[in-house]
C-alpha cells in the first residue's frame, strides 16, 4: 500500500528529501506522493522515512492503493533496475 499526504500537511519540506524513491513532490498546494514510486521504503529501510520525520503525522497509508510486502519489494526492484538503466 502506498502512502499519501493529507491536507494536514504544513509544507515543512522535511519529507521530500527523505524519500529514497523520489516519490514525494510538491503538488499545487501540499506535498504529494506518487503511488507508482512509493514502496513504503521497502528495500531501503524498515519503516517509511517520511512518516518518521513528519512533525504533524499527516502521512497515513493510502487505503486506495493496497500492496503486499512482496509487491512493494517487486516495485522497489523495478525502480532500482530503471535507475541502473538510466545511469548506464
Amino acid at each position: 500500500m502506498a502512502l499519501l499526504i493529507t491536507d494536514d500537511c504544513i509544507n515543512c519540506d522535511v519529507c521530500e528529501p527523505e524519500c529514497p524513491n523520489d516519490a514525494i513532490y510538491m503538488g499545487p498546494e501540499i506535498y504529494e506522493i506518487d503511488p507508482h514510486k512509493c514502496t513504503e521504503c521497502v528495500g531501503h529501510y524498515k519503516e517509511p522515512q517520511c512518516q518518521q520525520v513528519c512533525p504533524v503525522s499527516c502521512i497515513p497509508f493510502n487505503p486506495a492503493w493496497r500492496e503486499t510486502t512482496e509487491e512493494l519489494q517487486a516495485k522497489y526492484e523495478r525502480l532500482q533496475a530503471a535507475v541502473k538503466t538510466v545511469s548506464s
